[in-house]
């Protein structure tokens, strides 16, 4: 799937942008799929929150238990002071998790690429193991930032092998809160990583090399379509999106299955709901 010239630019910076991998129906039976979640899905059942900041606080039992599940969670400013719902549920979905790609036909339908197993292969995994799906729908107004961090923080291996397939479902920009990335930066350490022990979580801190800034970042922006693969250990960003359209994407971590997946990762899979590849 991927020239010399691609591997080799992976190779170097951490990542890759691939246009038009995925097709307009492709991105439209998705999305379609999406919404049908979303409006199917219950508020009053649970208010879960998506954030990247104070995770141990926010990791509730709603949340982990949603490692082999379909739940959805709100945008950070999606309630008001009275703790109502401040615009229509469908556009206060900060996004859908985690095994979709299992769980769901579409999701799955989508997942299930011969093109993704060759790619994987060609920016060196193996034997590729999805783990973890999610639609982030990057609410226009609302949409959430996601503070800097590296993948391989919730993806731990020996030795580490997670890589991030990311899919733009509508164009990404500047404007609506595409993601930044750092080239070269999958050669720094990992940070910190985000344990699970038992229904307890915690966030240990490994390095501190410093995230970076807007002088060695680019951003990533691309067409719907598009797909960006990156390296567990590339740090990569998103700003809070505050224009008027919004920027839905679906993602996948792929470990490989040489190497050995943590048991303090915080996904876990068993017989009852065995990891499968993109076949």
């Amino acid at each position: 799937m991927l020239t010399d010239a691609q591997k080799a630019q992976y190779a170097k910076d951490g990542f890759i942008v691939i246009p038009g991998f995925k097709s307009a129906e492709q991105i439209a039976a998705l999305r379609a799929r999406a919404a049908q979640v979303v409006n199917d899905f219950d508020p009053a059942v649970a208010q879960g929150i998506f954030t990247t900041k104070e995770q141990e606080k926010k990791a509730d039992d709603y949340f982990l238990g949603s490692d082999n599940t379909m739940r959805c969670f709100f945008e950070e400013e999606a309630f008001g002071p009275d703790g109502q719902l401040k615009q229509a549920k469908e556009l206060s979905i900060n996004k859908i998790g985690h095994a979709m790609h299992d769980l769901d036909p579409a999701f799955r339908a989508f997942t299930a690429d011969a093109r993704l197993e060759q790619v994987a292969r060609d920016i060196g995994l193996a034997e590729p193991q999805v783990w973890q799906s999610m639609y982030i729908f990057k609410q226009p107004g609302i949409g959430g930032e996601v503070r800097w961090h590296q993948d391989a923080t919730y993806f731990d291996t020996t030795p580490i092998s997670v890589t991030t397939f990311w899919f733009a479902l509508e164009d990404a920009t500047l404007e609506n809160g595409c993601m930044w990335a750092e080239p070269g930066g999958h050669r720094s350490p990992l940070r910190e990583r985000f344990i699970r022990e038992g229904d307890q979580v915690r966030v240990e801190k490994l390095d501190n090399t410093p995230w970076p800034t807007d002088a060695t970042a680019v951003p990533l922006e691309c067409k719907a379509g598009s797909l960006v693969c990156f390296h567990g250990l590339l740090p990569h960003y998103s700003a809070p999106n505050r224009s008027p359209v919004s920027r839905h994407a679906y993602t996948l971590h792929v470990t490989d299955g040489r190497a050995e997946y943590s048991k303090r990762n915080w996904i876990q899979r068993d017989a009852s709901l065995p990891v499968r590849g993109f076949l």
